[in-house]
């Protein structure tokens, strides 16, 4: 994990004081060196060195006048360890390491009368000691690019195998939803004909809406677990938002509930998942309120004048018929719990609880323009999700999750008989009562 950048410039501020400091030690110590200048220009050369990060070549210019004086070895190091480090090729380098070789032999030859062996010596002597800091410092640079490749394989590697299970997530979530539609699609295809079949026979008006209203439930059914499923287009099913809350609550009425919409303020747009989640709120308190408070009196309250939102309240008050017995609709689901979550991916609050004389109420206050702060661990977990979001997939993976959902649609069509059973007049949605 990256420091604080002011731990980063102390960090590059001692390595500079150690790199022209030492130097600068170094220098005083073999003082006087063989000519009146040497020290003068071993100094100038070390006070030179800052200028190699501006461009890697300087330090070492900076370097040769000290180098000729003979006390220039220190700094002459340090410039080409960093030009080694910084351009990381031997070509761009032997320039200026052959440039250092003869500044530090010609005077040395021309000043002193050297045998041929003291001249192998010497040459060899300012090789290795000018070869040794550019070779380290390839070395260095050649290290880094290994480390960052590595680190770039290993992040490739963790995407490809988010991937690969995205793929394998995205497959069994396909499966399943095959498995729902077939089994679910049947029921309710036999609950459409069933009713349909009552409609046509029956001579009892009562009995006739009731048989009706059954159908239209069924289909109304069926639609919205295609539209959940992701197999149905957006002419297919009604699309779930806030103004289709008036249509739910109509048909909430036809079907022997009382209750009322309260609407309050200028509606805003919202956006497609927050619309939805509007609606799926109401919805669920809805059918709450059917089953364990029939009879009650039911208020929906949608106030747009939050300071930061919207407010949804669903109150019902207390049941003024007896209340079916358990297990009557079938086991339970979650639905109080499927609506915390809904609301908190939005990042909107739901409280639940019992109301004023009795009842139940269910506020949620969901925001309009952008999400409030979130607890620590929604953060973290949102933070992980969008990581993961912005792996990038192989190309692969990608195709064959299209190729799986071109088949899931292929395989999931909607039942005949429920498209037989429809009224062959009109092209809007077929009312429902909730239930």
């Amino acid at each position: 994990m990256p420091g604080r950048p002011v731990d980063r410039w102390v960090r590059l501020v001692g390595l500079e004081v150690l790199a022209v400091g030492v130097p600068i030690a170094f220098v005083l110590l073999a003082a006087p060196g063989p000519f009146a200048w040497s020290v003068t220009a071993a100094l100038v050369g070390c006070a030179l060195l800052p200028l190699r990060h501006l461009w890697a070549p300087l330090g070492i210019i900076g370097s040769f006048w000290a180098i000729a004086g003979g006390l220039g070895w220190a700094s002459e190091i340090v410039a080409l360890f960093g030009m080694g480090r910084r351009t990381g090729s031997v070509w761009r380098s032997l320039p200026w390491l052959v440039l250092s070789l003869v500044a530090a032999v010609v005077p040395v030859l021309l000043t002193q009368d050297l045998t041929w062996r003291a001249i192998i010596l010497t040459l060899v002597f300012a090789g290795l000691s000018a070869g040794s800091p550019l070779a380290v410092g390839l070395l260095v640079a050649l290290r880094d690019r290994l480390t960052t490749s590595v680190r770039e394989l290993e992040e490739a590697r963790e995407a490809t195998v988010r991937a690969r299970e995205s793929a394998a997530r995205a497959e069994e979530r396909s499966r399943i939803g095959r498995e729902i539609h077939d089994a679910v699609g049947h029921h309710a295809t036999l609950i459409a004909v069933g009713a349909a079949a009552l409609s046509a026979s029956t001579t009892e008006p009562g009995t006739r809406e009731a048989a009706e209203r059954l159908r239209m439930h069924a289909k109304r059914a069926l639609a919205e677990m295609r539209t959940a499923l992701g197999l149905a287009g957006a002419d297919t099913a009604e699309q779930a938002g806030t103004a289709q809350l008036a249509g739910l609550v109509d048909r909430s009425v036809a079907g022997g509930m009382a209750v009322r919409l309260v609407p309050s303020g200028e509606p805003r747009p919202l956006t497609v998942s927050l619309d939805r989640a509007v609606y799926r709120i109401v919805q669920e308190s809805l059918t709450n309120a059917a089953r364990h408070s029939p009879g009650a009196a039911v208020e929906v309250e949608v106030d747009w004048r939050e300071p930061v939102g919207l407010r949804v309240e669903v109150r019902n008050g207390p049941a003024r018929r007896a209340v079916a017995p358990r297990g009557a609709f079938g086991i339970g689901g979650a639905g109080l719990a499927g609506l915390v979550e809904r609301v908190r991916s939005v990042g909107g609050d739901l409280r639940t609880g019992p109301a004023a004389g009795g009842g139940f109420a269910v506020v949620a206050r969901l925001p309009v323009a952008g999400r409030p702060p979130r607890a620590p661990e929604q953060q973290a977990a949102q933070q992980q999700q969008q990581a993961g979001q912005q792996q990038v997939t192989q190309p692969e993976v990608t195709q064959a999750q299209v190729t799986q959902a071109q088949v899931t649609r292929s395989q999931m069509t909607q039942p005949q008989a429920v498209r037989d059973a429809e009224p062959r007049t009109g092209t809007g949605p077929i009312p429902l009562a909730p239930t």
